[in-house]
Formats: structure tokens, C-alpha cells, sequence
């Protein structure tokens, strides 16, 4: 049963993707929408199914796709705690998102594409999941980095967001590079490539063989999960439709990164410095990404920034080996994450597409539903207390303290650093959003509906904890069904401890939301000053990233062009082309003199006769000589 549940979970969005590519033009639109919807929903419903009927971790072998000596590539699939839940979580978010999308996009002519590629969104990113071989996940791997590159640059028409979709896919092939790489090399190695088999032979290699593998596995995460420093694309695909970027941003694409590294931990957690790297890159992130969003004037830039530091805590989850905590906040962040984007896909469509927002305001009493939905994304993002982002993100640095020495340490209190970070901005973007009396809306036919999907997602991010609660309440159910999985299972810390490490991450978040009010909701003045102000030399360093477009901009771009030009305007138009078209005219001026002999004249050509037998004796005499 577990194999036809999996195979139908693949099958509904795959078969409702190739119909709307195929046939969707020629279908109604409400037919389109309809089966698009149906997919997703359908391998939702297989999903459930499966958990329901789950009892242990399965290998479903579906057929051979390659094999050739000893290359044995099968479609197989991995069913465990890890698959299953991400599985759950991606059927239902990207449900959602579906219907939200038949009202977002109720204006747009060009339906059966968009249909078409997040059906198959959804299916890459699914199989990248199940895959039990690192070839199929490979396969889905790239699936979904195509698929963001296609629905990024959706509206290609403009050359903005051409250019952010073919951003995002050239940032992200340099992480893939190197997952290509670790995955041939985990072939001449081991001499195989299933994910299962893999992770029980860490022990046969040298740590620094092990090392060397984790690092690659790590720059592919880098790419594909938007770190420190393949992190410049995420924020340009802000360009797509704003479903989309929920998408990518809370259940598919920049979470792939994460679970490769939760996926593959078995085979690399023996080396300490592939763990320690993976720590470091997840830190440093998570407070970059928290830093660029306190600058930003755009609200879904603001909302990008916020996904490159979650997934950064992500990352330092798995490198303190706390997989459970890790995978326990990529859950709730997918919940709470999908109803910050679909509410921001509200407040834009309802300002007529403005997103600047310091021209917004007084949304709190024109959209009611909207702002208390918004809020309760908020209050998960920054951490407040009881909320599932407060259980999730305490989890994980919990995790980092008692991993314990200098470095984890010192990772630690930068954790903590994000955080107060985090509870800033979020606010910051609630009160200049929703507070003052500038709520002047234009209301869209829809937008009832879409509201309505915010529910759900609202609930599910404020009680999301109840996945995994601290050990003082009870035992946590991913606690207790990751167990059995290295780096899985509770942190050995006292309840004491528990409560200590917890309530000092709810008084730094409620901090963060106090100064938040301080300046933006009860300091008008405040607001006022910094719409109309200069930005100064620190708000324009986080406004831009640090600079990192710049710096690559003088390290690659510049270089590169001015390579090409040398290349293209002295090698290919001044060496090459200049050579053929000179070899032309000299071959044409030859032809051109020798074609003056041709005058029709006997006495020329008796005279030509002549004097080419003369050279012929010349030249045999010359040799006889």
C-alpha cells in the first residue's frame, strides 16, 4: 500500500503539470485551475495516507532507469520520518498556494503556463524527497531549480525579471557544480549511490575524505538554500508572482539545501569540520539576512531577507547535529512563511501593486483578516513566546549551547544577536504596514478567498510547537519519531535548563517587538523621518546586501565582460574574422588576375602552354642536376 500512495503522490502533480502544458490552452480556464488544484490536493491526501499507514522506514523500488557494468540507478524511494513529514508539509503549503493563485492570478492570460510549472514545481520537489538514490535526487534537485528560474522570470516580458530568473539559475548551477561533483565521487568511493547504503558506510572513509564530501554537500547547499555567500539571487526572485515566491520560500527550492544536509548527516557527521562549516555558514547567514531586512523599503524584499536567516538557523541546527530541531523549525517556518508571502500577496494586490511600505499604513482596520493573520506570522517569525516559531528557533539554539567549546558558544550568543534582530524588523514591518490611518484600499475580486487561505497557516504557525515540545511538557512527536535517526532525538538537557535557555529568548524577542513599537508605532515622528531622510552609509550597506551584488559585480562581472570583449572584439572579430575575410579577398584577387588569362585568345593560351613547359624542364633539370 506505502508503494501506491508513493507513486500516486508523484503521479497527481506530474500527470496534472504535463496536462496543463499540453492541453491547457485549449481547455477553460476554470477546468485548468481546477485539475492544477486537484493535483496538489490529491498527492496531499496520498500523503496523509502514508503517515497514516506508516510503521517503519521503507525502500519502495519502482523500476531501472539506468544500469551499465556497475552503475545500477533505480527509481526508487525512501520513505522515513524525514520524507514523511516534509512530504505532509509540502502537499498541504503548496495546496494552498494553488488556490490562492486561481484568485492572484484571475487577471493574468497566460494561466496554463503558470498552472503547468507549479504542478511540476511540485513534483520535483517531491521527488528531490522521496528519492532514495542521489541520482533521482539530483534529478529533482535540478527539476526545482528550473522550475524557480521559469516562474521567477514569469512575466519575461520585462527585462527586471528576466534578468532575476536568469540570476537565480547561474547562482544556484555553481552549488549544483558541486553536487555533481560529490556525487561522482561518492561513486569511485563506495561504488554505489543509494542514499540508504551511503549512509552506513561513513566508517569505511577517512575523516578527511568525509570532510572533503561535507563541504560539497555544503556549497550545494549554499546555492540552492540562498547562504552566505551564493545568497544574492533570492532576493531578485522577489520578481515572480508573489504565490510563487511563497512557494520557493516556504515549502519548496530554498529548503532542498537543508534537507540534503539532514539527509546525508549519517555519512558526514563524523567529521567535526564539515559540521563546524556548516554551523558557521548557518550563523553568519542567519544574522546577514536579519541585518539586510531591518534596511528594506520593499515588502517582499523584507520578507526574502527574513528567509535567508531562518533557513540559516536551519543550516546551524544540522551542523550542531540537532537534525530533529532542524527539520522541527523548517516545518513551522513553512507554515508561517506561505502566510507572510499570501499576506503580503493581500496588502499588494488591495494597494494596487504598490509595495513600498512606507507608503502604506492603516491597513489594521481595511483589512482586518489580512492584519490579524500578518500579525500571528509575525509573532512566529520573531520568536515570541508560545508561538511555533518561539518552540522551533529555542530548539535549535538550545542545541547549539549544549553542543558546547568556544565555537558553538560564540554561535550561540549571535543566535540570540538574530533574534532580538528578527523581533525588530518583524514589527517594524507590522506597525508601518498596518498602523497610522493611511488605509486607502482598492478591492479586488477575490481577495475574500485569499484571505480565507491565511487562516489555516495562521493556525498552524501559532500552534506548530506542538510538533515538538520541550521536555518539561512532554515528548515531542518529531522527538519520538526521529529517534531511531542519527542526530535525531531530544537534547540531553535538564527541564531546569530548558526553561532558563527559553526564557531568554522570549525576553529578547519581546525586547525586539518593544523597540519596534518605541519607533514605528508609537514614534510617528520616527517614520516620518526615515520615508523622507537620506538613508544613511549603514542603512545604505544593509539596504544593499552588504554589497555582495558589487563585490561580484568587481570580482566576476567586470572581468568576465572585459575577457569576452578581448576575446570577441581582437581574437574572434580581429584575428579570426579579419583572417577569413582577408583569406577571401586574397583568394578572390588571385582568381580575379588569373581570370584576365581567360581572353579568348589562341596566342595567349599557346604562349601560357609555353611557358608552363618551360618551368616543368626547368624543374627536371633541376632535379637531374
Amino acid at each position: 500500500m506505502p508503494a501506491t500512495y508513493l507513486t500516486l503522490m508523484l503521479l497527481f502533480p506530474l500527470l496534472g503539470g504535463l496536462t496543463c502544458a499540453i492541453a491547457g490552452r485549449k481547455l477553460p480556464r476554470v477546468l485548468v485551475e481546477s485539475l492544477a488544484c486537484a493535483a496538489v490536493f490529491g498527492s496531499f491526501v496520498c500523503a496523509l495516507l502514508t503517515a497514516l499507514s506508516y510503521t517503519a522506514p521503507t525502500v519502495v523500488t519502482l523500476a531501472e532507469w539506468f544500469a551499465s557494468f556497475d552503475l545500477v540507478i533505480p527509481i526508487s524511494l525512501y520513505l522515513d520520518p524525514l520524507s514523511l513529514s516534509l512530504s505532509v508539509m509540502i502537499g498541504f503549503v503548496c495546496g494552498l498556494i494553488h488556490l490562492y493563485s486561481v484568485f492572484y492570478m484571475r487577471e493574468d492570460e497566460d494561466y496554463a503556463r503558470y498552472f503547468a510549472l507549479l504542478n511540476i514545481f511540485v513534483f520535483a520537489m517531491l521527488t528531490l524527497v522521496l528519492a532514495e538514490s542521489l541520482p533521482l535526487l539530483y534529478l529533482g534537485w535540478e527539476g526545482v531549480g528550473f522550475c524557480s528560474y521559469l516562474l521567477i522570470g514569469f512575466w519575461y516580458r520585462d527585462t527586471n525579471n528576466a534578468d532575476a530568473g536568469r540570476k537565480a539559475f547561474i547562482t544556484t548551477r555553481i552549488g549544483d557544480t558541486a553536487f555533481m561533483i560529490a556525487l561522482a565521487w561518492v561513486f569511485q568511493l563506495f561504488g554505489t549511490l543509494s542514499v540508504t547504503k551511503l549512509n552506513g558506510m561513513g566508517f569505511l572513509m577517512p575523516v578527511s575524505v568525509l570532510t572533503a564530501l561535507g563541504i560539497l554537500f555544503l556549497i550545494a547547499a549554499m546555492g540552492k538554500s540562498a547562504q552566505v555567500p551564493l545568497m544574492v539571487w533570492l532576493p531578485d526572485a522577489m520578481a515572480g508572482p508573489t504565490p510563487v515566491s511563497a512557494m520557493i520560500h516556504a515549502a519548496t527550492m530554498v529548503t532542498a539545501g537543508v534537507y540534503l544536509l539532514a539527509r546525508m548527516y549519517p555519512l558526514i557527521s563524523a567529521s567535526h569540520a564539515a559540521l563546524a562549516a556548516i554551523a558557521v555558514t548557518g550563523a553568519v547567514t542567519a544574522f546577514y539576512g536579519a541585518t539586510c531586512a531591518l534596511a528594506q523599503r520593499d515588502l517582499k524584499r523584507v520578507l526574502a531577507y527574513s528567509t535567508i536567516s531562518q533557513i540559516g538557523y536551519m543550516m546551524l541546527g544540522v551542523g550542531a547535529e540537532a537534525v530533529t530541531a532542524a527539520t522541527f523549525h523548517l516545518l513551522v517556518h513553512a507554515f508561517f512563511k506561505a502566510l507572510l508571502f499570501l499576506g503580503a500577496g493581500c496588502i499588494i494586490a488591495a494597494m494596487h501593486h504598490e509595495q513600498d511600505i512606507f507608503k502604506m499604513g492603516g491597513l489594521r482596520r481595511t483589512l482586518p483578516l489580512t492584519f490579524w493573520s500578518f500579525l500571528a506570522g509575525a509573532a512566529c517569525l520573531a520568536g515570541l513566546p508560545f508561538t511555533g516559531g518561539f518552540f522551533s528557533k529555542d530548539s535549535i539554539l538550545m542545541a547549539v549551547w549544549h553542543k558546547g567549546g568556544a565555537l558553538y558558544q560564540s554561535l550561540y550568543l549571535l543566535g540570540l544577536l538574530t533574534a532580538l534582530i528578527t523581533a525588530f524588523y518583524s514589527f517594524r514591518l507590522v506597525f508601518l504596514v498596518f498602523g497610522g490611518s493611511n488605509g486607502h484600499v482598492h478591492r479586488t475580486s477575490g481577495l475574500g478567498v485569499m484571505q480565507a487561505v491565511l487562516i489555516p497557516l495562521a493556525i498552524l504557525g501559532l500552534f506548530g510547537g506542538v510538533l515538538d515540545l520541550p521536555g518539561y511538557i512532554g515528548e515531542g512527536l518529531l522527538t519520538r519519531l526521529f529517534a531511531a535517526i542519527p542526530g535525531g532525538g531530544a537534547v540531553e538537557a535538564t527541564h531546569e535548563q530548558e526553561i532558563v535557555m527559553q526564557a531568554v529568548a522570549g525576553t529578547l524577542a519581546l525586547a525586539g517587538l518593544a523597540a519596534a513599537w518605541l519607533r514605528y508605532g508609537k514614534g510617528r515622528a520616527h517614520r516620518m523621518q526615515e520615508a523622507q531622510s537620506p538613508p544613511s552609509p549603514l542603512i545604505s550597506f544593509l539596504a544593499n546586501g552588504w554589497y555582495f551584488d558589487a563585490l561580484y559585480n568587481v570580482l566576476f562581472i567586470r572581468p568576465y565582460r572585459a575577457l569576452a570583449g578581448i576575446l570577441w572584439e581582437r581574437m574572434d572579430k580581429g584575428v579570426i574574422d579579419d583572417s577569413l575575410d582577408g583569406l577571401g579577398k586574397g583568394i578572390g584577387s588571385v582568381g580575379q588576375r588569373l581570370g584576365r588569362w581567360s581572353t579568348g585568345r589562341v596566342a595567349v593560351y599557346l604562349i601560357s602552354f609555353a611557358a608552363g613547359g618551360a618551368l616543368i624542364l626547368c624543374y627536371l633539370a633541376w632535379l637531374v642536376l
